[in-house]
């Protein structure tokens, strides 16, 4: 058996890479950047000259590596094929297969999202739990499920896909999944900010906003903390929406606890206790009673994450 393993974080511009030990201890932790150029065919091979690099730099023999576990940003089955990476330019293949021919090493493989809520149940927010359901409050919308202890994958991978939780049938913009008024439309980071700069147009409210420069989800809740009524209000809103998804997502796998990361997150306990309070309003009443908390790994959610998926049980 095997000492180390490798943890993966693969997006769009930079590849997040962490070298652990099988006790779940992080040794080391470096980026390289994400080739994108030709449909994205040297990103494979960037990550394992990189690992291949580290293990000779240790004079390790490559049997001392038990696994590879992999973040990818686009749908991934249980079978380890990705359903398309638009941003890296892949089309449909087995990333898992690819990666062993060209490390040597086992390789296992998730949806980024997902597997950012495996590290957070391993080393983060969600530590103790082995049910959990994360929301990432970022740009847009990500999300990720275990049950006992396993990423919840679904079918084409597509399981977690939270922020297009249908909300608003009277929604005229676009979500960037090209359906109409999805939660990230509303509790994104960018969601907030647009929803605030749409009622400060359509209102002659009194608020710091109106005159602060672009809006951004941090000035709305640095405003909601300094006492702005204006910006309570909109993160009022923001927990009615995310507190009802968090119920609807509650009937369905009953998560022991609720990890919130993102950006937004950021902003700490006004965003989960609101969430938390229009939550216990909309929850079925088993289920009422989850606890929400804080990521807490940040960045490194994604390689903690990957390396749990080759770590012995």
């Amino acid at each position: 058996m095997g000492a180390y393993a490798f943890g993966v974080d693969i997006g769009g511009t930079a590849i997040k890479m962490g070298l652990f030990e099988t006790n779940g201890k992080l040794l080391e932790k470096w980026e390289i950047p994400t080739d994108t150029s030709e449909n994205g065919s040297h990103i494979l091979t960037d990550i394992a000259d990189a690992m291949n690099e580290k293990i000779e730099a240790h004079k390790w023999d490559k049997h001392e590596i038990i696994g590879i576990g992999m973040g990818v940003p686009g749908p991934v089955d249980e079978k380890g094929n990705v359903l398309k990476c638009v941003n890296l330019g892949w089309g449909v293949f087995n990333i898992e297969e690819k990666m062993e021919k060209l490390s040597g090493i086992p390789t296992k493989a998730g949806n980024d999202a997902n597997v950012a809520a495996l590290g957070e149940m391993y080393k983060g927010g969600g530590r103790g739990y082995t049910n959990i359901a994360m929301l990432t409050l970022g740009t847009g919308i990500g999300g990720g499920i275990t049950i006992d202890g396993k990423i919840l994958a679904g079918i084409n991978g597509a399981a977690g896909e939270v922020g297009h939780i249908p909300m608003n049938d009277e929604e005229t913009e676009c979500c960037g999944c090209g359906k109409k008024g999805c939660l990230e439309q509303y509790a994104s980071a960018t969601g907030i900010a647009r929803m605030a700069k749409k009622k400060l147009a359509e209102s002659n409210v009194d608020s710091v906003l109106k005159n602060d420069g672009e809006i951004t989800a941090k000035k709305v809740f640095d405003a909601a903390k300094a006492g702005d009524a204006f910006a309570i209000e909109q993160v009022e809103e923001l927990g009615k929406r995310l507190g009802k998804a968090c119920a609807c997502i509650a009937c369905v796998c009953n998560p022991q606890i609720f990890v919130i990361g993102g950006g937004v997150s950021k902003a700490g306990s006004i965003v989960t206790d609101v969430i938390k309070k229009y939550f216990c309003r909309y929850a079925f009443h088993a289920a009422s009673n989850t606890p929400f908390a804080l990521a807490e790994l940040g960045n490194d959610a994604g390689i903690y994450g990957g390396v749990k998926m080759v770590l012995p049980e």
